[in-house]
């Protein structure tokens, strides 16, 4: 597959800015899954922005706000060329690895957004998204926080991530939202009973993250907690240690007949199944698998360009069903008990 092509762009749900249709995350440059060249991860930036990605996304909680100051170089030098995306809510301390909050009050709605303002050095954050929701805070308290933002211009648009279909609708209806992150992959289909047609209904884009199954679907490890560095928060997930990943990495078995047929990487077809959730279901949508490398970024960039059969597609659709293990250790952290 051609690595130079620019890639196709879309409108980041009704209202929202024009984007390519693959954006890019960067959480892991400096956050979560092990050591990070930095030289080469400002590189990967760079090409990105070459390669027409141009919605980068962060949060505050990666690496404490690191990882928002990682950026901020890249940000200033390029600031009209891309969407920037940030996140607030979830809170942890470094000193208290086991410390987990979730904040939804306007005060510290307010608070964050200095602190990323400050960190990025922007005056104003293209997305600005609700990264959980604490369903102890009404959302007219939050939605209405953050609509003030948009009000005073530090904020241009709202998102919400790990949401219900229902929070979606009732976030909207408070203050237009323009786009959704969640998980979505080959592996991970919970959202399309509820969130994907409200999403279609109200002209809101989804932004995948993860969509590469947090690099399992690539085939590049199978046993999380034998073959990554310690350091590497895969080690912690249900998925990708014991039986549930020796089960798992066998799933991927019509993703590599695909792939040989296609002459294409098992990531390529992976991220082209979620390209194709757009047609599938009537919505924009943007995925934002991370790589901290060129070469990762071109193919994953390249799988834009790939469409997939309907024979393809069937020979996919059973494989979320059978994957075992939950996503997260504590799935209270999704909104998948709230649905």
């Amino acid at each position: 597959m051609g690595t130079n092509e620019k890639i196709a762009t879309t409108a980041l749900g009704t209202g929202g800015p024009e984007v390519g249709v693959q954006g890019l995350g960067c959480m892991g440059m400096s956050f979560a899954y092990g050591p990070t060249d930095e030289t080469e991860a400002r590189a990967t930036l760079e090409r990105a922005l070459e390669l027409g990605v141009t919605l980068f996304d962060t949060a505050d909680i990666y690496a404490f706000g690191r990882n928002e100051e990682f950026i901020a170089p890249f940000v200033k030098a390029n600031r009209d060329r891309i969407t920037l995306a940030t996140k607030y809510a979830i809170v942890r301390r470094e000193d208290d690895p086991l410390y987990q909050a979730i904040r939804n009050d306007r005060a510290y709605i307010r608070e964050s957004v200095e602190g990323s303002l400050r960190r990025l050095g922007v005056e104003r954050i293209d997305l600005y998204y609700m990264h959980r929701r604490n369903v102890e805070v009404p959302l007219e308290e939050s939605i209405g926080a953050m609509a003030e933002l948009v009000a005073e211009g530090k904020v241009a648009h709202l998102g919400l991530s790990e949401v219900t279909g229902a929070e979606l609708r009732q976030a909207h209806a408070i203050h237009p939202i323009a786009a959704v992150q969640s998980e979505w992959s080959l592996f991970s289909r919970d959202i399309e009973r509820h969130v994907v047609p409200t999403a279609a209904e109200l002209g809101v884009a989804l932004v995948p993250y993860s969509p590469l199954g947090r690099g399992f679907l690539t085939g590049s490890f199978v046993h999380a907690d034998t073959e990554l560095t310690t350091d590497d928060w895969r080690r912690t997930q249900p998925r990708f240690t014991g039986a549930n990943a020796a089960a798992n990495a066998e799933l991927l078995a019509p993703v590599r007949a695909i792939a040989e047929a296609h002459g294409a990487s098992l990531a390529q077809i992976a991220l082209a199944w979620v390209q194709q959730r757009a047609q599938a279901h009537g919505l924009a949508v943007v995925p934002i698998p991370g790589t901290r490398k060129r070469s990762r970024l071109e193919e994953n960039t390249a799988a834009t360009r790939i469409t997939l059969t309907e024979d393809e597609l069937a020979s996919l659709e059973p494989i979320a069903a059978k994957v075992s293990g939950d996503r997260y250790p504590d799935m209270t952290f999704t909104s998948a008990g709230r649905e």
